[in-house]
């Protein structure tokens, strides 16, 4: 790497950045301005089925307590409630309520829109070998694949 040139995982995380500051200002324009980029980064590790309060602290990297603290912000504004874990009648699983999946399904929608305009930046060819070389390096990045 040059002087001139800046480290890749800076220039990974500026990306990434632009489109977070995006996604969250399209959903506060269309009113789900009570959601913060915290609870988001909670919110975004829910599995499907539910996911248990300590793979969510885990995969946001927060502590377990800040982890419960942001699931009680999300249940009282509606996007997640607790139920009862069906493999372990002690433990709870945190799902998406209709309103998080509604929310959800709108970020993906505007983070849809903000990729089709790299696409047209980069083109298409670029952008597949973009995908492609970040699916590879998430083989030896994501713990939780």
């Amino acid at each position: 790497m040059s002087e001139d040139e800046m480290n890749v995982g800076l220039s990974m995380f500026i990306a990434h950045r632009s489109m977070e500051q995006r996604i969250y200002a399209a959903l506060a324009e269309a009113g789900y301005d009570d959601i913060t980029v915290a609870q988001g980064r909670v919110a975004s590790r829910i599995a499907p089925p539910g996911s248990r309060l300590t793979e969510l602290a885990e995969q946001a990297q927060v502590t377990k307590q800040t982890a419960g603290f942001l699931v009680d912000q999300l249940t009282r504004a509606g996007y997640v409630r607790r139920v009862p874990d069906p493999d372990d009648a002690r433990a709870r699983l945190v799902r998406l309520t209709d309103r998080g999946l509604e929310l959800a399904a709108y970020a993906n929608t505007v983070a849809a829109a903000i990729e089709n305009e790299w696409t047209d930046h980069l083109g298409k060819a670029r952008m597949r070998q973009l995908r492609d070389t970040m699916a590879r390096l998430r083989q030896l990045t994501d713990p939780y694949i």
